[in-house]
This record gives C-alpha cells, structure tokens and sequence, in this order.
C-alpha cells in the first residue's frame, strides 16, 4: 500500500512538471493571439487548477486525458470543492477548458473530434451544471440527492 502511494506520488510529480511546461506554452500562446494579461492569468489559473489538482486528485491523470473528464469537474467535483464556485466561475472554467484543449490540438495531444466532444458537452450541459450549484448552495436543500440528482 506504501508503494502504490509512492508510485503515485513520484507520478504526480512528474505530471506536474510536464503541466507546468504545457502552461507556460499554453500563456504564451493566449499572450500571442493578443489577450491581456490579465485574461491569460485567469486562464492558466483555471488551468492549473483543472490539471494539478482535479486530474491528479484520485488518480494521476494527464492533460491529455482530462478532455474527456469536464462533466465531472465542472458538474460536481468543482462545485464541492472550490469554495469559489459561483455561476461566473463555472462559465469561465468551462471557456479556460475550451481554449486549453484547442491548444491541445495543436500541439497534437488531442484530436479535433475530442474538442468537438468537450464542446458539445459543455453547450448541452451547462444549463445542468449551473442548476446543480444552485440546488448546493441552497440552504433549504440538504437532501444530497436532490442536489446531486439521484
């Protein structure tokens, strides 16, 4: 049991590296298509947040795999545990999300058909998400499986 928690440390480790290398691209190309500092601040935050803590929470998961992932971070995942979650931060996550995974394109790390999936998504899952944060930061509910749907 030690060891597998080594295993998995000494991975997130070296996922982190590599996710410090693809932000540092990702700023500069957001910097590059003219958004202000501020904008690809904000984004690399989300980014960050999405890369080194969501896919590294349960297990070590890279950028790479995390295009499929969305659903569950903006859904559930960073509405529990981001105590910034709000309607606005969902909405500019899921935009962070889409402009990383076009970066990822790019870069060859994913495919075209994936954007396109992760898109779709969030298009036809927002309204769902933004409904759950509504139902969790409701005080009347405390029944989780009305805020969560099952």
């Amino acid at each position: 049991m030690a060891d597998d928690y080594a295993r998995y440390e000494k991975e997130c480790q070296k996922i982190c590296r590599e996710n410090a290398e693809l932000l540092g691209e990702f700023a500069e190309s957001l910097a590059a298509k003219g958004l202000s500092e501020a904008t690809v601040r904000k984004h690399c935050e989300n980014i960050d947040f999405y890369l080194n803590h969501f896919l590294l929470y349960e297990d070590a998961e890279r950028a790479e795999s995390g295009v499929h992932m969305a659903g569950m971070f903006l859904g559930y995942w960073f509405i529990r545990k981001a105590m910034w979650a709000s309607r606005a931060s969902i909405k500019s996550n899921a935009t962070s999300l889409k402009k990383f995974y076009a970066f990822m394109v790019g870069k060859g790390k994913v495919t075209e058909e994936d954007l396109d999936d992760l898109k779709m998504q969030i298009k036809e899952e927002m309204s769902g998400w933004l409904a759950t944060l509504d139902r969790y930061d409701n005080p009347d509910i405390d029944d989780p499986a009305e805020v969560w749907g099952f």
